[in-house]
């Protein structure tokens, strides 16, 4: 069964400095049909203004990926850890048991326009951790790879839960397949473009929760770019 999360139905809000999209609930946004999928409980498309940021804050026991699609986002947290994320790189931060950070457009001139992305742990009390690894394009031009897992697979980021995610870049006319393992669950979050999966058509800002389907194809006549969770 793939059951559609239309784009254009996410909770909206745009402050000014940040114009956001929440695919479930958060913050003043509160969907009780929408709360998160297994263990996927955010999914937020932002778009923050030059020069903008979210001022330190705190969080606990979430592991968050940050996915960036254009401009750069500068990370500072309260384990000294320090860097700005550009496209083609991954960002995971595990809270754990407790965590400040602050995340800022260190541009200028340009917004920055990302995805943030929130995953409840394998357990609560974990020790907060920080990590960024490039994934250039080529890597997943036409296939699926393979950005964040549990044991650190191919040089994915660690995620502690028992989560695969993947991304794909696909143009005019290619296609990608994944299998589902028995019991496994996924979510398709469209980034970019417009495609399908397996028949259900997708536009950017689109996500898909999947579950009792074996085989799954992502393809696109125009070209498009996909995130995909593999999920217990």
């Amino acid at each position: 069964m793939i059951t559609l999360r239309p784009g254009a139905e996410r909770g909206s809000f745009n402050y000014g400095w940040l114009d956001t999209r929440h695919t479930f609930s958060f913050g003043r946004y509160h969907d009780p049909a929408h709360e998160g999928f297994r263990a996927l409980r955010v999914i937020n498309e932002d778009r923050v203004a030059p020069a903008k940021g979210f001022p330190p804050h705190a969080h606990q026991d979430m592991e968050i990926i940050t996915y960036v699609l254009a401009g750069a986002l500068e990370h500072k947290d309260s384990l000294g850890s320090g860097q700005v994320l550009h496209p083609n790189e991954v960002q995971r931060m595990t809270a754990g048991r407790g965590i400040m950070h602050s995340e800022f457009n260190p541009s200028a001139t340009e917004p920055v326009h990302l995805y943030q992305i929130w995953i409840l742990p394998e357990r609560d009390g974990l020790e907060p951790s920080y990590e960024q690894k490039p994934f250039p394009l080529e890597s997943r031009q036409g296939r699926l790879a393979l950005l964040g897992s549990p044991n650190a697979a191919d040089g994915s980021v660690t995620i502690h839960q028992d989560v695969r995610l993947y991304a794909a870049a696909l143009r005019a006319g290619q296609h990608v397949a994944h299998t589902l393992g028995p019991g496994r669950h996924a979510w398709v979050q469209a980034m970019r473009g417009q495609g399908q999966l397996n028949t259900q058509p997708l536009h950017a800002g689109d996500g898909t929760a999947v579950s009792d389907e074996r085989q799954l194809t992502l393809g696109t006549d125009a070209g498009a770019e996909f995130l995909l969770f593999d999920l217990a």
